[in-house]
């Protein structure tokens, strides 16, 4: 015998019965969607988050799975005080609580610094040429002096011991070193007698002269050279003839230090009362 199909059972029955049948099919299903809404959701499980900041990728990475994280690296710059592929941000931020199997985002220092374009330093004055050297990136190197009347203006700018030229290839982080004008003046003296001197009083002198320090090599007893006192300059005040040397505003003077007062220079017998 035939069995009758699905669709002439359901019509054989009255529509209430039907009706009745669906809703409750539906409050069963509904019953059990939220019955295991909690195990697929993990609902009412929270972590905390580590905080991984500053630490190595690999470490970091480990801790967080470890939590129960997945992790996800999502961006990456560069800092040069830091060492490559150190955490420099994550989200959700450290201590924050999160569920279980949330992602992680990682911001890591870059393995190798970015190559940007040496900016054009000549002309500038040394103020403006530093401020231009960190909105780049860039750090400001050793400065030296050249005779020219424009005074602490940028005349050559150096990566190493090598002119660089605006417009060229460099690493970010890399330190410049500029070479400034010294503002010779046109008038001569007497070059000023240092020795004996303490450092501060030597450079606050040279100053109102506007004499530049140029080399300043401290014994190795020294530990600060502010507390330093000159033993030795260059130019000297009397040449080997006992001639007074000259100098203009603007020129360099080497000095060394030492850590105690040197004794009183020999006078020689022109000078002796």
């Amino acid at each position: 015998m035939k069995r009758p199909g699905i669709i002439k059972t359901i019509t054989a029955k009255p529509l209430w019965v039907n009706v009745l049948v669906a809703i409750s099919l539906s409050f069963i299903i509904f019953l059990l969607f939220f019955q295991t809404l909690d195990f697929f959701t993990s609902h009412g499980e929270y972590l905390r988050v580590p905080d991984v900041k500053g630490k190595a990728l690999s470490s970091a990475t480990a801790e967080l799975e470890a939590a129960g994280f997945e992790v996800l690296v999502q961006d990456s710059v560069y800092n040069d005080t830091l060492p490559p592929l150190t955490i420099m941000k994550q989200f959700p931020d450290p201590d924050a609580t999160v569920k279980v199997n949330r992602n992680v985002y990682l911001t890591v220092n870059q393995l190798n610094p970015p190559i940007i374009q040496m900016p054009n330093l000549l002309g500038m004055t040394f103020r403006n040429a530093e401020l231009e050297l960190l909105s780049k990136g860039l750090k400001l190197g050793d400065t030296s002096f050249v005779a020219d009347i424009a005074r602490n203006a940028v005349k050559d700018q150096l990566l190493g011991r090598l002119s660089i030229k605006g417009g060229s290839p460099v690493a970010m982080g890399s330190r410049i070193s500029l070479v400034l004008g010294a503002g010779i003046g046109s008038q001569e003296f007497p070059v000023p007698d240092l020795y004996r001197l303490p450092f501060y009083e030597a450079k606050a002198l040279l100053d109102a002269l506007g004499i530049s320090l140029g080399v300043i090599l401290p014994d190795a007893n020294l530990a600060d050279t502010s507390t330093g006192f000159i033993y030795w300059q260059h130019p000297e005040p009397l040449s080997l003839a006992g001639i007074a040397n000259s100098i203009r505003a603007g020129q360099l003077m080497d000095v060394r230090l030492s850590a105690s007062l040197p004794p009183p220079k020999e006078q020689t017998p022109e000078q002796r009362p």
